[in-house]
């Protein structure tokens, strides 16, 4: 396939005072620019063959599926999700994209969709940011993110692999996913799973977080902002929440993440948290970590700080976990001073602001 992109540029782009509007409270996900990547994959997964087609940047708007489209019945779609950040020059980075390509395709083949060249993943990633980079907040925590996803268009409703896959990049300005950085309350699941083992739960694919919808209608119903898993196979061991990874920080200065047992989704933030921590000396486990582990850490005074990590809220303290019958955690829950600083690292890098010793940061425009 080709990599130069063929062009057909909006013609009614959003006018400038109305972009300018809604940068200044862009909120998450619900404004998109005027723009969009889309390529085209034909071919047979099975057998090893099929070409991607000719890239194209085009006007944002609707798809057009059949309703026979096979994602529509049999879910085969993965994404990822990044963001894209305004330096003080007034160049446009992002942060480490080149993990997110090969998750995609760790996804796609998961989900038995074909992988796309990385080197194709990073074109389309300049080509849209670059057509709109004015759509790029220039606010502190603002960024603009993006969106790439696959979808199986085929019309068929036989229950294999399609034939036919679209991969398309879409973009939308962001301000902080949570608000500013205050302890949010987190609900613990005990009736539902979010993934179980052999499935897709290492995989970015929205079956795993429309799994996880329902328990987080729980969570909301109790004033709780995220909601969070265990695995009743291994002692109510903690796995992640509905779309984060989560940390646990303790009075001996260890760091304590969950291991990827192909249950957690491998989270980008959180591989680049593990760095930066070790970068300072922690001691950074990744082991089986308990929910009788977590009451007895609260209880003694040894766990000091519990945060979650996501491309979206980058990093955010948690205070309370809350269940039908039990609250770990006080009520009046500060966030702590390794998670604030940690996340003040982190988002120095990605601004620019701060060194970027790891070259983790990618120019896009």
């Amino acid at each position: 396939m080709t990599s130069t992109f063929t062009k057909h540029l909006n013609t009614q782009p959003l006018p400038d005072e109305q972009r300018e509007r809604i940068l200044a409270a862009p909120g998450f996900g619900q404004y998109f620019t005027d723009h969009m990547v889309q390529i085209q994959w034909t071919g047979d997964v099975e057998a090893g063959t099929g070409q991607w087609g000719d890239p194209q940047l085009v006007p944002y708007g609707p798809l057009q599926l059949d309703p026979a489209a096979a994602v529509l019945h049999y879910g085969q779609e993965v994404f990822e999700g990044l963001k894209a950040y305004r330096h003080d020059d007034g160049s446009v980075w992002t942060f480490r994209p080149e993990k997110n390509a090969a998750r995609l395709n760790r996804s796609a083949q998961r989900l038995a969709m074909p992988a796309l060249p990385e080197t194709v993943f990073m074109e389309s990633l300049r080509e849209l940011v670059g057509q709109d980079k004015d759509w790029v907040p220039t606010g502190d925590g603002q960024s603009l993110y993006l969106r790439p996803f696959m979808i199986a268009n085929e019309t068929f409703l036989g229950v294999r692999p399609s034939r036919e896959v679209l991969y398309s990049v879409i973009a939308s300005p962001a301000g902080n996913y949570f608000g500013e950085a205050k302890a949010v309350d987190i609900w613990l699941s005990r009736n539902w799973a979010r993934a179980g083992r052999g499935g897709t739960g290492n995989a970015k694919c929205g079956g795993n977080y429309a799994a996880s919808l329902i328990a987080q209608m729980e969570g909301d119903a109790h004033n709780c902002q995220q909601v969070i898993f265990t695995d009743p196979d291994r002692d109510h061991a903690i796995e992640e929440l509905g779309g984060m990874n989560v940390f646990f920080v303790f009075d001996d200065g260890t760091l304590l993440t969950p291991e990827l047992t192909g249950t957690i989704l491998e989270g980008v933030t959180r591989d680049s948290i593990i760095q930066l921590a070790r970068d300072r000396g922690m001691n950074v486990e990744e082991r089986a970590f308990t929910l009788d582990e977590w009451r007895e850490g609260v209880a003694s005074g040894r766990l000091t700080e519990v945060f979650a990590c996501g491309t979206a809220a980058v990093i955010s303290p948690v205070g309370r976990l809350i269940s039908d019958d039990e609250t770990i955690g006080p009520d009046n829950a500060q966030p702590g001073e390794v998670t604030m600083s940690l996340r003040q690292e982190l988002l120095e890098i990605q601004t620019g602001r701060g060194e970027d010793r790891h070259g983790w940061l990618t120019r896009l425009a």
